[in-house]
């Protein structure tokens, strides 16, 4: 079953985490998806630039609407996905617990419902 880790937290600015902070992080998270890679589970893995690079596209009102930035302004902002093959919810759940970014946010674990590979979507097991 495909799972999406969906990583949420606060964006600390450059100046507020410590180069060393950010340097464990750095390698905890190497750590975290080469472990992920090793386990034969992992399908991918991103990590975002800061919210503020992104740009919001929508055509709800009928036209085409673009905006610099988040739809929504929140506490915590997505930061990165990790999406994951794994037998059930049990051994998601158990690969989110060891995320490094479950100590300072929170991992979505989220189901695939269809996904497209080899040219056209299928269904999640």
């Amino acid at each position: 079953m495909r799972y999406s880790l969906l990583l949420n937290y606060s964006e600390a600015g450059g100046a507020e985490v410590p180069e060393e902070a950010m340097a464990e992080a750095r390698a905890a998270f190497d750590r975290y998806a080469k472990s992920l890679d090793a386990a034969g589970v992992l399908l991918g893995a991103d990590v975002l630039q800061p919210v503020a690079a992104s740009t919001t596209v929508t055509l709800r009102s009928g036209s085409l609407q673009v905006q610099d930035g988040p739809f929504a302004d929140t506490k915590e902002q997505l930061g990165g996905v990790f999406l994951i093959d794994v037998p059930d919810l049990d051994a998601a759940l158990a690969w989110a617990e060891k995320c490094p970014a479950a100590q300072w946010g929170t991992i979505e674990v989220r189901p695939t419902a269809v996904y497209f590979a080899n040219g056209q979507w299928n269904p999640a097991a």
